[in-house]
């Protein structure tokens, strides 16, 4: 594990981090029915954290942690920007996966504050 310091405290990588809390994410959606396909789906225009089969839905979905909501709910951190670099690289993962454009697709989001987890279903729509 990589770790930085800073004063006494050690901090994990954010990348780290980051994995730890999509695979509680994935976890909690397996639970709810999810199949997860890809984790961290990556191309040249950016990164979907989780690409997974809910029902006849294609999902890409956007976890997002936060400690606390002393900066906010984590929810809110997914902004029109990110919307639309989800929905490029969405949009690039069907052409690349066969899939065709009448695929039923959605966005959902994945907030966790603390141990809390929140899934927000279909939390936008393609952002072109």
């Amino acid at each position: 594990m990589i770790e930085k310091r800073r004063g006494n405290k050690i901090q994990e990588n954010r990348r780290q981090t980051g994995a730890r809390y999509e695979k509680l994410a994935a976890e909690y959606l397996t639970e709810h029915g999810y199949e997860i396909l890809e984790y961290n789906y990556r191309n040249r225009t950016g990164e979907i954290d989780l690409v997974a089969k809910d029902g006849e839905y294609l999902c890409f979905v956007e976890v997002k942690y936060r400690r606390d909501t002393s900066s906010g709910s984590p929810l809110e951190a997914v902004g029109r920007r990110k919307q639309q670099n989800i929905s490029k690289v969405a949009k690039y993962y069907l052409l690349t996966h066969g899939h065709s454009e009448w695929t039923p697709c959605r966005f959902d989001v994945v907030g966790i504050t603390g141990d809390k987890i929140e899934l927000v279903k279909n939390a936008f729509e393609f952002q072109a």
